[in-house]
């Protein structure tokens, strides 16, 4: 048998959202009768200028890709309103940020602070790096951060601490101050998770000039609708960011990704009208979903709304059985640490999608 490491046979598996082809499979539904509303995807698709823009070089994937991505670093910087050399890109979307941060910075016996509820492959990730979770609390009935147990739960052993905002599951936001309390209180990378920011119209790029230990986390995987090609960036210092590149593997952003992700960026139309749909279909779904007594849906500034189902009689599970069965995939939260079992997610879709939901809702839960 391989002697593989004590953590990895301990490790809980990442659960992630489900897939439409599976849910067909199983349920044995057409899948264009499908309504997803389980993995916060940009519901109006991907931009066609990135599409043409794939087409034109589909015959270069023999080539290795670009190593020196300083056409993109500069497009992102323009974008966040940074100089270029205050980013860093990764493949496999925000997530081979998380684990370049591990490379860097943990060492075994290191601690990383996680308020829960909230994304956890936070934790997925820098376990496997010899990390130890601290759990701080996001207080879920208020949806906001308990930033006085994140600040007592720093200790000399603090590596990282995850603050996520808008955050997910609950879509609340972080409070700037609260922001700036965290940083001030250590020496410790304080990473701001902001890949749902531009459904909330709030980011924290003018906090980097005053702390050097803070690093804003985001994905091309919302707004930007590249879900499937795997595209993340980080912004930080500019000395922080030439360290991570020592660890970061050189072409790990495929050539197709770095063309997707250029083309999106100059389709302004496209940004503009996924952030102003986002913010419709959430706002119409918080609307309608909130007139059921029998769930309670609590406020977002994401794409997706967290809803507590107790009340209906079901746990979390028997509530997306019964959506399956229906053709409407949504997540069930009781793979997040700090939720019980009687916690929903649903994310947006169109104005269509979102009315056949809610009609689909009223007849199973009415």
């Amino acid at each position: 048998m391989v002697r593989v490491k004590k953590i990895v046979k301990e490790l809980d598996p990442y659960v992630p959202g489900r897939s439409i082809d599976e849910i067909a499979s199983k349920y044995n539904i057409n899948p264009e009768n499908i309504i997803k509303l389980g993995s916060n995807e940009n519901p109006i698709g991907v931009s066609r200028k990135a599409v043409e823009a794939l087409k034109q070089n589909l015959e270069s994937i023999h080539q290795y890709p670009e190593s020196n991505l300083e056409v993109l670093k500069s497009k992102i910087a323009s974008y966040a309103g940074v100089n270029a050399p205050n980013i860093i890109i990764g493949g496999d979307g925000a997530d081979e940020i998380l684990d370049v941060l591990g490379k860097a910075l943990i060492e075994p016996g290191d601690e990383f602070i996680v308020p829960i509820p909230s994304y956890m492959y936070y934790e997925f990730t820098l376990k496997i790096h010899g990390g130890v979770p601290v759990y701080a609390k996001w207080d879920v009935d208020e949806n906001r951060l308990d930033v006085g147990s994140v600040i007592d739960s720093i200790s000399d052993k603090t590596k990282i601490i995850f603050l996520c905002t808008p955050n997910n599951p609950t879509g609340g936001l972080i409070d700037k101050n609260d922001i700036r309390r965290v940083l001030e209180s250590t020496d410790a990378l304080v990473v701001v998770d902001e890949a749902y920011f531009e459904f909330s119209e709030v980011d924290n790029i003018d906090l980097l000039d005053e702390y050097d230990n803070l690093l804003i986390l985001r994905t091309f995987s919302k707004v930007f609708g590249l879900a499937g090609m795997r595209i993340g960036y980080a912004i930080s210092n500019h000395e922080f960011i030439e360290l991570l590149h020592r660890v970061k593997p050189v072409f790990s952003l495929t050539k197709l990704s770095y063309v997707a992700a250029s083309a999106t960026l100059d389709d302004k139309e496209y940004i503009n009208k996924s952030i102003e749909i986002g913010i419709q279909s959430r706002e119409y779904l918080y609307e309608n979903m909130s007139k059921f007594d029998n769930i309670h849906v609590y406020p977002s500034k994401a794409n997706y709304l967290l809803v507590d189902v107790r009340k209906t009689g079901m746990s979390s599970g028997e509530f997306a059985e019964e959506l399956l069965k229906r053709g409407v995939i949504i997540r069930d939260c009781k793979s997040f640490k700090g939720l019980d079992d009687y916690w929903i997610r649903v994310s947006v879709v169109t104005l269509e999608e979102d009315k056949k939901f809610i009609e689909i809702l009223k007849s199973m839960i009415e």
